[in-house]
C-alpha cells in the first residue's frame, strides 16, 4: 500500500502560496524593502482566475478546492476521468490527458501534479509551454521528469537568452536531485528552487503512522486495504 492522500494539504498549500504570491506581487515587494524604498502598487486577485492541474487524483482534488476557496476556476486532467463530476473532486471541468492542447491556453496558471510514468514523461516539452498565455505561472510539485527542463528555463528567462513568456516558476521537484549547482535555475529572479520538500510537513509522520494502522486493522479483520499499490502503473 501507499501513502497516498497524506501529502495532499501539503502540497495544495505550496501551490496556494505559488498563485498568491505572484498575483500579490511578493518579489516586487521583496525588492522595494530591500532598496528601503516606499513606491505602492497594484497586483492582482485570483478570482475568476483560470488554473490547469495535470493529474487531477488526491492531490490534484485537494488543490482544486484550494484553488476554487480562492474563487479561481479548475481545469483538472487524469489518465481515466471516466463518468467522474468534476465537482466531486473540485474542477469546473474534467478531462483525460489527451485534452491537454485544449486545456493549455485558457490556463494562467499551470499545476503539475502528476506521477512519472512512461505516458506523462517529457508531456510538457517547449510546445506546450508556449501554448500556455503569455505570463503564465508555472508550478511542479509533481516529477521533474514531467518537463523539458532546458525548455522550461528559457521561458523563464527575458529576451535574448531566453523568450520570457512565462512570468514565474515554483519548483519542487526537477530532472536531477539536488539540482546541479551550474544550473541557471538557482539564479533566476522569478523562480523558486524548493528542494523536493513541499510535501513534508511536522505531521507528516503521524498521518502515516494514522493510515498504517488503520491498514493493518483492515488486514486483521479482511477488510479491503487503502491505497493498494499499482504494481504495473506503481503508484
Amino acid at each position: 500500500t501507499t501513502a497516498s492522500g497524506v501529502h495532499a494539504r501539503p502540497l495544495a498549500e505550496f501551490a496556494a502560496m505559488a498563485m498568491l504570491a505572484e498575483s500579490r506581487g511578493l518579489r516586487k515587494i521583496r525588492q522595494a524593502q530591500s532598496e528601503r524604498r516606499w513606491e505602492r502598487y497594484a497586483g492582482t486577485d485570483l478570482v475568476d482566475r483560470t488554473v490547469l492541474i495535470v493529474g487531477h487524483g488526491s492531490i490534484g482534488s485537494e488543490e482544486g478546492r484550494v484553488a476554487q476557496a480562492l474563487g479561481m476556476r479548475v481545469l483538472g486532467l487524469k489518465r481515466k476521468p471516466g463518468a467522474i463530476d468534476p465537482a466531486s473532486v473540485h474542477a469546473d471541468e474534467l478531462g483525460g490527458m489527451d485534452r491537454l492542447h485544449d486545456f493549455l491556453p485558457r490556463a494562467e496558471v499551470l499545476v503539475l501534479a502528476a506521477p512519472h510514468t512512461d505516458e506523462t514523461e517529457g508531456m510538457i516539452g517547449e510546445a506546450e509551454i508556449h501554448a500556455l498565455p503569455k505570463g503564465a505561472v508555472f508550478v511542479n510539485v509533481g516529477r521533474g521528469s514531467l518537463v523539458d527542463e532546458g525548455a522550461l528555463t528559457r521561458a523563464l528567462q527575458s529576451p535574448p537568452e531566453g523568450t520570457g513568456h512565462l512570468s514565474a516558476a515554483w519548483l519542487d521537484v526537477f530532472a536531477t536531485e539536488p539540482l546541479p549547482q551550474g544550473s541557471p535555475l538557482w539564479q533566476l529572479p522569478n523562480v523558486v528552487v524548493s528542494p523536493h520538500s513541499a510535501a513534508t510537513s511536522d505531521r507528516e509522520n503521524d498521518r502515516i503512522t494514522d493510515l498504517f494502522c488503520e491498514n493493518l486493522r483492515r488486514d486483521r479483520t479482511g477488510e479491503p486495504l487503502l491505497n493498494v499499490l499499482d504494481v504495473e502503473r506503481l503508484y
